[in-house]
């Protein structure tokens, strides 16, 4: 069945002030917890699975109120309309935590408190994390936005190289995942550009190559869309798919499976923070403890939700668990992936230009 409320779409760009007010305009927030055994967490949805919250409230007695949001800009008008602390943890974009915390919304935490040496090294980037030598985010969840496909359906080989994107031999197969920052950087990775060189004078030969991918495409839509039409079958490929796309279907269809190509790929990932203002900050730091744990780790990698790494390489996963995530390749796939970008204004007007005019053509 497909995950009707899966919010990838929330790796949108940060979005702030009363645009991102409007976007959550009906929104209505839950109360404010009303003892000290309750904390309210902003998530995303693989943080509301009774299967990841009821094993942390039976063992702490601290009952977790959660409210979903789709993008940062979402979260951060629900805090314009919440009273000061009224929440207590976030769920956020790893590309967003220094800017969030910046906005003095996020606590500092202690490194030593979070098993940071068990965190797959290449996920502990300062830059993402740090801001003027203070922790303000501890990495939880990652993946890739790269191929996904039907095995049976498609010759596996080929979906270890980039260029199957614009591959004729799959044209009216492939759903193209709308989102411009990983799918141009994808494109950017085929044609030999390394995604945080990119820049504008590059964009000429991205759009060259979308556009020639154009013609081949099934659909372009967002991760339902896409994800659907792999399993229905009016797509084989989903160009910008990924294990949040197949994994948590593998029980039900074998055949849908994704893969890194060898040159490369696109990694999110996201991160576990505190609010400045939580007024039961212990208690939250009991959850981000229970979430970063092998337990924990093992059961947000398989939430209902959607699937991906733990970003914990001591996660509780089965060998069945680790094969479907791929997990003997993560070293391969990590030294070959790059963060999303989070590019200026000026680089995301462009891109967002170049990418208008490959849905318009």
């Amino acid at each position: 069945m497909i995950r009707s409320h899966l919010r990838i779409s929330r790796r949108r760009l940060l979005k702030t002030g009363a645009a991102g007010a409007a976007a959550v305009g009906t929104f209505s927030i839950i109360g404010r917890a009303r003892a000290a055994e309750e904390i309210n967490a902003l998530v995303w949805c693989d943080h509301s699975d009774p299967a990841l919250l009821k094993p942390f409230e039976d063992t702490y007695g601290i009952k977790v109120n959660t409210k979903e949001f789709a993008a940062t800009g979402e979260a951060l008008a629900i805090l314009e309309q919440s009273q000061p602390g009224d929440w207590d943890v976030l769920v956020l974009d790893t590309v967003d935590i220094t800017k969030v915390a910046a906005m003095g919304h996020l606590a500092a935490l202690t490194k030593s408190d979070y098993p940071w040496d068990d965190i797959f090294p290449q996920l502990t980037t300062e830059s993402l994390h740090f801001l003027n030598g203070k922790l303000y985010g501890i990495p939880e969840k990652f993946g890739y936005n790269t191929v996904a496909y039907n095995s049976s359906k498609v010759d596996p080989a080929d979906m270890r190289k980039a260029s199957v994107l614009w591959n004729e031999k799959y044209k009216g197969r492939i759903a193209i995942y709308d989102y411009y920052v990983p799918l141009m950087q994808m494109v950017a990775i085929g044609i030999g550009i390394i995604p945080p060189q990119l820049t504008q004078d590059q964009l000429p030969a991205i759009k060259a190559k979308l556009l020639e991918m154009k013609p081949l495409a099934a659909l372009i839509g967002d991760v339902v869309t896409v994800q659907n039409a792999l399993v229905s079958g009016s797509a084989d490929i989903i160009a910008g798919g990924g294990e949040f796309a197949t994994a948590g279907l593998h029980g039900e269809n074998p055949a849908l499976d994704w893969v890194l190509p060898d040159e490369g790929g696109i990694r999110w990932m996201q991160s576990l923070a505190i609010f400045e203002k939580s007024k039961r900050k212990e208690a939250a730091s009991k959850f981000v403890k229970y979430i970063m744990s092998p337990a924990g780790q093992a059961r947000l990698a398989t939430s209902a939700c959607y699937w991906a790494m733990p970003a914990n390489n001591k996660a509780a996963l089965s060998d069945e668990q680790k094969k479907i995530l791929r997990w003997d390749e993560q070293p391969t796939f990590l030294s070959k992936s790059y963060h999303y970008m989070s590019p200026n204004p000026e680089m995301d007007k462009a891109m967002l230009e170049v990418w208008t005019e490959f849905l318009n053509a």
